[in-house]
Order: C-alpha cells, then sequence, then structure tokens
C-alpha cells in the first residue's frame, strides 16, 4: 500500500487540512499505517499537483487561512482502482525475533531487558488502541449504531488489539525462556538447526 491511498481513505472520511491529517495518523490511522508529518505534506503536495486532491482555503481568525484537502475524483478512481487489485500477504521481518535466536549463540540473559522494553512498548500501545475503541466505538458517548465506516474501522482496530495481546503474550513466553536459559549454563555451543 502507497501513503497515497492512506490518505485518501482518511480524507474521504473526512475532509481536513495537513495538520488535521497527521493527527488522525497518529491517532487511529497509525493503527496500521504510519507515516511522519513530512511525509504526509510531501505527499499531499504531490497528489495536489496530480489532481487527485482538491482543495479549498478556510479563512481563520487570528492565524493563516488553512488549507483543507478533499478526495477529488481522480483520486476516488485511484482508490476504488486499487481497492479492486489483489495485494500479497505481508512478510513479517522482525528483528527482534533475529535477535532472539542469535542469542543462543551468546548469554540469552543479555536480552532479558531488550525483551522487556519491547514488552513495555506493546502494553502502551494496547492501552492506547483500548482507549481508542472505548472513546470511539464502545464507550458511553460512542456513536450507537456505527454506520459502516465506523464498523470497518473498529474491525481494523479489533485486529491491532489481537496483534498487540498476541505479541504481549509472545513476549512473556520470550522472557520466561531467556530467563530459565539465563539459570543454566551451556555445557556446549549449541548445534545449528533449520527453521
Amino acid at each position: 500500500m502507497a501513503l497515497e491511498h492512506a490518505i485518501l481513505v482518511s480524507l474521504l472520511e473526512k475532509p481536513g487540512s495537513g495538520y488535521e491529517l497527521a493527527r488522525r495518523f497518529e491517532r487511529s490511522i497509525g493503527y496500521f499505517w504510519t507515516a511522519t508529518h513530512q511525509q504526509i505534506y510531501r505527499v499531499l503536495k504531490r497528489m495536489e499537483s496530480d489532481g487527485m486532491l482538491a482543495v479549498r482555503t478556510v479563512p481563520q481568525q487570528g492565524r493563516p487561512d488553512k488549507k483543507e484537502y478533499s478526495a477529488a475524483a481522480p483520486g476516488r478512481a485511484a482508490l476504488a482502482q486499487w481497492l479492486h487489485e489483489p495485494i500479497e500477504p505481508e512478510s513479517l521481518r522482525h528483528d527482534l525475533a533475529v535477535k532472539i535466536r542469535g542469542a543462543a549463540f551468546d548469554d540469552p540473559a543479555s536480552l532479558i531487558r531488550e525483551v522487556e522494553r519491547h514488552q513495555q512498548a506493546h502494553r502502551d500501545r494496547l492501552a492506547r488502541y483500548l482507549a481508542g475503541e472505548l472513546r470511539d466505538f464502545t464507550g458511553p458517548d460512542a456513536p450507537a449504531p456505527l454506520d459502516a465506516g465506523q464498523e470497518l474501522q473498529h474491525v481494523v482496530l479489533r485486529g491491532g488489539i489481537a496483534q498487540e495481546r498476541m505479541t504481549i503474550a509472545w513476549l512473556d513466553d520470550v522472557l520466561a525462556t531467556l530467563h530459565r536459559l539465563g539459570r543454566s549454563a551451556p555445557s556446549a555451543p549449541p548445534s545449528p538447526r533449520t527453521a
């Protein structure tokens, strides 16, 4: 997926300025796609010049006018075309998993702090996802019933929640293994194994 597609989806959900779009990436789109403010502004400029976005100037009091972006017909067509194209399942690149395997050739216990750091990051992300779910989909202030767009946003968020819970459980297992291996000194170097 290109950043352009994530931007088009966000702008079809709700037009907004570059700043507002960047905030959405931090708050909800970031569940499945991350981008820096600079990347977003650079792609917005290119999409505007390619005719994929409509832009209107919104006057503001005491501040410079802002540009509000929305998807133009060519942008909608590009997104529709992409939605109908098959995509390959994602390949997983996981540096921590490689480090864990590599620990067989060093002191496995030396990875405990790093794994704990990753685990805390995933716990923090899970907490943000759960807070967002309560705020936007399941809490007392959430709309009821949800419209189709909200239902689809929620199902993506539920996938992120499930993934974070699975990762935390896996890291619990990794930590237990590292602690167990750290208590027992290896008598011989490990033999090479295939995956």
